[in-house]
């Protein structure tokens, strides 16, 4: 089992930036895939960016140039910065991982809210 807790969420104007960290309860170096989904209220869980043991990083295109996910083993953290953020960032983010291609575990959530 892993337990993942996010934190670093909260308002920000448009423009702003927050960053996210997602701690995990053991060490993260054998994980294969972590990242970060959200999901805004009435949609669907999607993608934000995922980044392997490799490591190698993946960013869905509405955030390409904006966010950057990061990876530190030592401390068993995940971090998503995110930039330039806008009212349609906002959702509540979640952390993920996975041993292999898929994930298995999942924090409880960060609120981000993006408004003026």
């Amino acid at each position: 089992q892993v337990q993942l807790v996010e934190s670093g969420g909260g308002l920000v104007e448009p423009g702003g930036s927050l960053r996210l960290s997602c701690v995990a309860s053991r060490r993260i170096g054998s994980i294969y895939v972590m990242g970060w989904y959200r999901q805004a209220p009435g949609t669907q869980r999607e993608m934000v960016a995922t980044i392997t043991s490799r490591p190698s990083t993946n960013y869905a295109d509405f955030v390409k140039g904006r966010f950057t996910i990061s990876r530190d083993n030592a401390k068993n953290t995940v971090s998503l910065q995110m930039s330039n953020l806008k009212p349609e960032d906002t959702a509540v983010y979640y952390c993920g991982a996975g041993y292999d291609l898929g994930f298995s575990y999942w924090g409880q959530g960060t609120q981000v809210t993006v408004s003026s």
